[in-house]
């Protein structure tokens, strides 16, 4: 194996894994702020090696921005949660990727919502659920539905 496909595999290895790993911590409410720091590293790291990947879509960066915005909101960080939710939405809507699904716009606005609930934006917050809640109508499978709406049931 020559060293460039090496590398393209350490790539999709770590892509995936840092990414699944940061999820195990979200999914904690037990964790430390040694834990609450590892989360947020290991997920921008995910889209890091994402964006090395020649295969990496808008799909990609999307739900990447999206683990970190749900990092920072999860973290009381309302600014910079804001900001992953504009990297979220702006990859859910370029048009060069026609591979976005509608899901993932949802969810960008899903991020959004929660952003402003942690900026303590209630105006803002809502304006976010109703354009999240808009696409879900467009959502065909009952399962990635359920998901969305549960998820927007826990925005405060």
């Amino acid at each position: 194996m020559s060293e460039r496909e090496d590398t393209a595999k350490t790539h999709e290895k770590f892509s995936v894994q840092c990414f699944n790993s940061a999820w195990e911590l979200l999914d904690r409410i037990d964790r430390s702020l040694a834990e609450d720091e590892e989360m947020l590293r290991l997920s921008i790291t995910s889209i890091w090696h994402w964006t090395q990947r020649s295969d990496c879509t808008n799909q990609n960066l999307a739900m990447g921005y999206w683990q970190v915005s749900r990092i920072h909101a999860v973290q009381g960080r309302a600014d910079e949660a804001r900001r992953y939710g504009e990297l979220c939405l702006a990859a859910s809507v370029d048009k060069k990727d026609d591979q976005i699904a509608p899901f993932m716009l949802a969810y960008a606005y899903e991020a959004l919502a929660r952003a402003e609930s942690a900026a303590s934006e209630p105006e803002k917050r809502d304006h976010y659920v109703a354009e999240a809640r808009k696409i879900a109508e467009t959502i065909c499978d009952p399962d990635t539905l359920k998901m969305l709406l549960d998820d927007l049931a826990t925005i405060l």
